[in-house]
C-alpha cells in the first residue's frame, strides 16, 4: 500500500482535474465557511494544490504545510496566479516544525479523512500545540452518510476514493478529538449529511 506521500506525489499532476466537478460543483461554496471570522496568522494543514487560497482572509498571514513537494508546486502556482502571500512548505502534520503557540489558529480541509486512525491524534494534538491556547482548530471532513441514497452512494465512491486518495468515509476524527481533550464547539453538517465541519480548541 502507497504512503501518504507516495500516493499525492502520484496523482498531484491530475489532481485538480479529478476533482474539478466536486470543486465546482460544491466545495468552492463550502470552502469561505472555514475561514470566517480568522485572523492573524493561519496555518491550512494539508494545503494540497492550493484551493483554499481564494479564501484567506485579507491581512492574514498564511502558512500553507502538505507533506508532497508535487502538490505543494501546484500551489505556488496558484499563489503565483492569485497574487497572494503564502509561505508554502513541505511539511508532516505530525512533525511540525513551528515553535509552540505559533498561528492564530488552524484549518484542515479534507486531511483527517485521508489520515489513518492511528496517527489522527498524534495530528490533532500537533496543531493544537502550535496554536495559541484556546485558537480555533476548523476540520472540513467526509463522513458516512446516513441517509440510505447517499449512503449507498458513498459505498459506491469507496473503493475509488481509496485507491485515488487513500480517504475513507469511516474517519472517526470528532471522536479522537474529544479524547484528546478538545473542546468540540461546532459539529455541523455543510452538505447533506456528507460533509462536516468541526470546530475545536483547547482550553484556554
Amino acid at each position: 500500500m502507497p504512503s501518504i506521500l507516495e500516493r499525492y506525489q502520484r496523482i498531484a499532476r491530475l489532481y485538480d482535474v479529478l476533482d474539478f466537478p466536486f470543486e465546482h460543483g460544491r466545495y468552492r461554496h463550502i470552502r469561505p465557511a472555514l475561514f470566517r471570522g480568522l485572523s492573524g496568522r493561519i496555518l491550512d494543514a494539508g494545503v494540497g494544490t492550493g484551493r483554499n487560497i481564494p479564501y484567506y482572509p485579507e491581512g492574514a498571514e498564511t502558512v500553507g504545510i502538505d507533506i508532497s513537494p508535487a502538490m505543494l508546486a501546484r500551489a505556488a502556482r496558484r499563489r503565483a496566479a492569485a497574487g497572494a502571500k503564502v509561505d508554502l512548505r513541505q511539511m508532516d502534520v505530525t512533525k511540525l516544525a513551528f515553535e509552540d503557540g505559533s498561528f492564530d489558529a488552524a484549518v484542515a480541509t479534507f486531511l483527517f479523512c485521508v489520515l489513518p486512525e492511528d496517527i489522527q491524534e498524534p495530528a490533532l494534538l500537533e496543531l493544537a500545540r502550535v496554536v495559541k491556547k484556546g485558537g480555533p482548530i476548523r476540520l472540513m471532513e467526509y463522513v458516512r452518510p446516513q441517509g440510505r441514497v447517499r449512503r449507498a452512494i458513498a459505498k459506491l465512491w469507496e473503493p475509488w476514493m481509496e485507491w485515488a486518495y487513500g480517504a475513507g468515509f469511516d474517519r472517526r476524527t470528532e471522536e479522537h478529538a474529544r479524547q484528546a481533550g478538545f473542546d468540540v464547539t461546532e459539529s455541523r453538517f455543510v452538505v447533506g449529511d456528507l460533509i462536516k465541519v468541526l470546530s475545536i480548541r483547547t482550553s484556554a
